[in-house]
């Protein structure tokens, strides 16, 4: 493939949301909370809440806006009824703390030396500098949501980065752990790589192996950065 750069969705593709957080929740809230289902009920509430600003039906707000705006319910499902402010402000940040999966530092320096790369996430643009900082990743610049005020898979997402880049669309490869996500960045003309993460939800349910209709499916970065000539 002639691709100049590579934007990769984070959470889940490069990062674990899920152990981060339930990692974060199990300090915070203490032994006797399950700490993976309240992570799992928090990330259930992701997609309705960003619906919302999709539709129309509210303005833009990051992503940690969200996240402490459906907090509450969260708790609730896993049996607490509110926590202090500064819990809950501890259990956002537990956004900005998540850990790489272990190829994704040694594939995304191997994938740097030939092209420019950019997280294309759904998170903020601190958010995703804090991730960015703790993690090691090195990112060239940050791309996303917050920087066109629109949340995938909405077309200006995507748009975004070829315009930004300089590139055409076709020499722009998103990279994902998500078919949908996928989906939507092939239909605005990015090129498009599928990562396997059997683990981002605990294994239950279990992604798609593949996805038949990317350039590449891989079961790594490292991969990835060996399928690309690194």
């Amino acid at each position: 493939m002639d691709v100049a750069a590579l934007v990769f969705d984070v959470f889940g593709t490069v990062v674990d949301w899920r152990a981060g957080v339930a990692r974060e929740a199990a300090r915070l809230l203490g032994p006797d909370v399950d700490a993976a289902a309240f992570a799992d009920a928090w990330r259930a509430r992701y997609e309705p809440s960003m619906g919302q600003v999709r539709a129309g039906e509210r303005p833009f707000v990051p992503l940690d806006v969200l996240h402490r705006e459906s907090l509450p319910s969260a708790l609730a499902e896993v049996g607490i009824d509110g926590v202090r402010d500064e819990v809950a402000a501890g259990l956002v940040l537990a956004w900005h703390r998540l850990d790489p999966w272990p190829d994704t530092v040694p594939g995304l320096t191997r994938l740097r030396s030939r092209f420019v790369l950019a997280p294309l996430s759904n998170g903020g643009v601190r958010l995703l500098v804090d991730v960015a900082r703790r993690a090691g990743l090195p990112w060239d610049l940050v791309l996303g949501a917050e920087v066109v005020g629109r949340y995938k898979p909405d077309p200006e997402v995507y748009d975004s980065a070829p315009r930004l880049l300089a590139l055409p669309p076709a020499r722009v490869l998103m990279v994902a752990a998500h078919v949908e996500d996928l989906v939507a960045a092939r239909a605005r003309g990015l090129r498009t790589a599928y990562v396997y993460r059997p683990l981002e939800f605990g294994g239950d349910p279990a992604p798609p192996e593949t996805d038949p209709g990317a350039d590449l499916s891989v079961g790594s970065l490292e991969e990835l950065a060996a399928a690309l000539g690194c």
